[in-house]
């Protein structure tokens, strides 16, 4: 074998490392999630949105919930059995809002019991899939977030309060027509909020939480945190099981070339002075 074709076998090879790297772990994802369903007899379903490293170049590519979500996801829902929990992964910054109500209608009409899981953080969209569940179990520093309508860049509700503020001679039509689309989109979040929490809250919980969560009444990214969502009357709990973290660990963000966190992954234990 000559120079020349040791060179563009060793060419094949790291054009084909990117390929067989996300092979290995779609294979590892795999065990990890009949692990966990033989464990708990459910149905497993993952949202998880992380940049991953899948072009020949590596460059990231950033993940959302969209309408290929929904389908997968209620496709799923529709294979699992009446009387089989699901058990429903969320790691998401959110997405779009009909995917995310679609997939928030189809675990509400699921019969058995269905629980989210959320190791880090489900916002936005993710928030709303949450709350259509049974129970949500998250990590004690991972984080809801509210889930107000946005109107391209910019919040519904802020949208509404600046035409407010502002004599209506100074506003130019388009404003105006965002301002009504807005004023929309509030009133539609707020009835789908309410129609996802129905019969799981009493009416005045179901009108004051659909309110504070769809209305503007935070920023957009504003993190609810465990504690937060207790006080919310939500129906939270930090048992989580171990596998899950371990799931995670398999969705792995792009590797830098100097790594921002470093630690030995093990257990640490405190050390008596033997002196």
């Amino acid at each position: 074998m000559g120079f020349g074709d040791f060179f563009w076998i060793l060419l094949f090879f790291i054009a084909m490392q990117p390929f067989l790297r996300q092979k290995f772990l779609e294979i590892a994802r795999q065990k990890t999630i009949e692990n966990i369903e033989k464990k708990r007899g459910s149905r497993v379903i993952l949202l998880v949105h992380r940049q991953e490293t899948m072009s020949l170049f590596g460059f990231p590519i950033m993940r959302y919930i969209d309408i290929n979500d929904s389908e997968e996801v209620i496709r799923a829902i529709n294979l699992t059995d009446k009387d089989v929990p699901i058990d429903i992964i969320l790691h998401t910054p959110g997405g779009l809002v009909l995917p995310s109500l679609q997939i928030a209608l189809a675990i509400k009409k699921h019969p058995a019991k269905v629980t989210a899981f959320i190791p880090h953080y489900a916002m936005s969209g993710g928030t709303l899939i949450a709350l259509a569940c049974d129970e949500i179990v998250m990590d004690e520093h991972a984080v809801l977030g509210p889930v107000d309508p946005q109107i391209g860049e910019y919040p519904a509700a802020s949208i509404l309060r600046a035409v407010k503020r502002k004599p209506l001679e100074h506003i130019d039509d388009r404003t105006l027509i965002l301002a009504d689309v807005a004023e929309m989109a509030l009133k539609q979040m707020k009835e789908n909020l309410k129609m996802i929490l129905n019969e799981r809250f009493p009416s005045e919980k179901i009108e004051k939480l659909s309110e504070i969560l769809s209305q503007g009444y935070f920023t957009h990214d504003y993190p609810i945190t465990y504690e937060e969502a207790i006080k919310l009357g939500l129906p939270v709990s930090k048992e989580m099981p171990i596998e899950v973290y371990q799931l995670m660990k398999l969705f792995p963000q792009p590797v830098r070339r100097t790594p921002s966190v470093e630690y030995i992954p093990l257990p640490k234990k405190g050390t008596k002075d033997l002196g």
